[in-house]
């Protein structure tokens, strides 16, 4: 019966991802390939190449995917799984299937606007099934390792480098007009994934004290408080973790909580404003470094 669950979760995850890459696939033909919108990423890299050469997107997009998997697959070990595999050469495929679709969006404010709602929305799933779309994440990944930037931050830089590129091919105005598409496509990545905005305050209810504790400082690098509580039903001893995070740590966090301490009992709520160290001051304040 557990090995029936698992295998069931496993092709739900997969299901996820080819949902996911299907959308991201139809959002560039659909409204950034026709708005010549290069909004980062391999895809941004394919629109400028297929408006200075006019080389297909499907084939720039699957060939420089292959080098970028095998260097993802070096930096980042067993985090590139069969489903990252998926989801890197499900995009180009989709691409090359709907080349010629009849509807496409060529306003570039429209196609800025709902290509980032699309692709938020595609890649959004993608992540839910805990799978990726590859391309520039590999490249993300290293800067990250080379520099201690957060992956956030190096996807930013990553990204800003191709936007930048798409300067000299296009204009000004959709340089800026892909720029919005990122920032659209962003922000609906976080709300697909926990519905939620930018800064977390997370309770943590278990009897893994030290695991949860481990997580939080050793890799997110976040403060907590625990609060020793009693549980209202089984009347046994348990801790309650209180943490503070922004977006992306309480995605991470939430992964891997699901998939090493699956009791634990979790809440996500939203933080208005939040005062302090490592949020209105720099994290390392008044320490001796």
């Amino acid at each position: 019966m557990k090995e029936m669950h698992k295998s069931k979760h496993v092709l739900k995850e997969y299901f996820f991802v080819i949902i996911g890459a299907v959308l991201v696939g139809l959002a560039y033909n659909m409204f950034l390939l026709p708005s010549k919108l290069a909004a980062g990423g391999i895809s941004g890299v394919s629109t400028i190449l297929h408006e200075v050469y006019g080389i297909e997107p499907a084939y720039t997009q699957f060939l420089i995917n292959i080098p970028l998997f095998i260097i993802g697959w070096i930096t980042m070990g067993k985090d590139f799984s069969g489903k990252t595999l998926v989801g890197t050469f499900c995009v180009p495929f989709v691409i090359w299937l709907s080349t010629d679709i009849p509807i496409t969006v060529t306003n570039p404010f429209l196609g800025s606007l709902y290509g980032g709602i699309v692709l938020g929305i595609g890649l959004g799933i993608v992540y839910k099934g805990n799978g990726s779309t590859g391309g520039t994440a590999a490249i993300a990944q290293i800067v990250k390792k080379f520099t201690g930037l957060s992956s956030g931050y190096s996807q930013l830089i990553v990204d800003g480098l191709v936007v930048a590129a798409s300067l000299i091919v296009f204009n000004l105005e959709l340089t800026l007009f892909a720029l919005m598409c990122i920032y659209v496509s962003s922000k609906v990545i976080d709300f697909v994934q926990l519905r939620t905005s930018a800064t977390k305050l997370i309770l943590i209810i278990t009897e893994e004290e030290e695991r949860v504790q481990s997580m939080i400082r050793d890799e997110i690098d976040r403060g907590l408080t625990k609060i020793r509580s009693v549980g209202g039903y089984s009347n046994q001893n348990k801790t309650m973790i209180l943490c503070v995070t922004e977006q992306v740590e309480a995605i991470y966090l939430k992964k891997k909580l699901q998939q090493e301490i699956p009791t634990a009992f979790v809440v996500f709520i939203n933080a208005s404003e939040i005062l302090g160290r490592g949020f209105t001051i720099d994290k390392y304040y008044g320490q001796q470094l």
